[in-house]
């Protein structure tokens, strides 16, 4: 069992912007979700959990080591895919996986046989000679994940992973990140709330620097159960029920505007109570944020 501890980090920039506010956390083995917002601080607490950017103050530790002081300790042991994956131009799928496997340390006699088992496990055999610069981007962010498995990591940190692709490469990417997360500790940040409650047994929620809500995603549900309202609307009379009731989100269907509101009490007016999904748990906990 790994285990990741974050404790009180803030990440300040020299602009005077606070990325990361007090952030303490704990993971384990699994995929953890940490679900936000555009710029709400998660490629930071990515980037410097990985090692490529110091904290302001505060701790992190992997299996008991402190990693701030010491980045090398994480890097032997992380794979990490960023945001923004560049690949050399000419190089064919192999040729790349074998160039990053040396700087991974993984030993020549290792690595034709670990190249080629990855390239299985992605699903990427058959095109293991064609350059990856070619690759759809579905199939690069799969040549991605096999990188960041090179050399057998203990960690894995996958930023907005499923950005951009369409739903077959969504769901080819999430069902080989689940099976990844049954031994090691895979980090999944992501502002796409479908990814977190298909794949993580636990997430936490932050925005602007910093974690609103910790927990499982079926407690979060749990929590939410009876408080969830539905009810089709004409769009022109949205300011009149955001005025007099707490609106989660707003759907557009045939002309009309299905809105979800959060309410202890059941609301009347026509509303009709629904299952709460992790949609409504993420819009409440930024709602609750912005208005304290």
């Amino acid at each position: 069992m790994h285990t990741l501890t974050i404790s009180n980090l803030t990440k300040m920039y020299p602009n005077g912007v606070k990325a990361l506010d007090n952030i303490s956390i704990e993971i384990s083995n699994g995929m953890f979700g940490l679900l936000g917002p555009n710029g709400a601080g998660k490629s930071t607490l990515m980037k410097t959990i990985a090692g490529l950017q110091p904290a302001s103050s505060g701790e992190i530790f992997f299996n008991g080591q402190d990693i701030l002081s010491d980045p090398l300790l994480i890097k032997r042991h992380l794979g990490y895919l960023p945001q923004e994956f560049g690949v050399y131009p000419k190089l064919t799928a192999y040729q790349l996986l074998d160039h990053l496997a040396v700087l991974k340390g993984v030993h020549r006699s290792e690595r034709q046989d670990q190249i080629h088992a990855l390239l299985q496990q992605v699903n990427l055999y058959a095109e293991r000679n064609r350059e990856v610069h070619r690759f759809s981007g579905g199939m690069r962010q799969r040549f991605g994940i096999a990188q960041a498995l090179l050399g057998s990591p203990r960690i894995i940190i996958v930023d907005e992973p499923t950005a951009g692709l369409d739903p077959e490469e969504r769901n080819r990417f999430n069902n080989l990140l689940s099976e990844i997360g049954e031994q090691v500790i895979v980090l999944l940040s992501t502002h796409i709330v479908d990814d977190v409650k298909s794949l993580c047994s636990r997430m936490a929620i932050i925005n602007k620097g910093r974690i609103l809500a910790e927990g499982s995603p079926a407690t979060f549900l749990d929590s939410m159960e009876g408080t969830i309202w539905k009810k089709s609307i004409d769009k022109l009379d949205l300011p009149h029920y955001s005025k007099n009731h707490q609106v989660l989100s707003t759907q557009l269907n045939a002309g009309r505007l299905q809105i979800h509101i959060h309410s202890v009490n059941a609301p009347g007016n026509g509303f009709e109570p629904v299952v709460p999904g992790l949609e409504d748990v993420y819009f409440f906990q930024l709602i609750k944020e912005n208005a304290a």
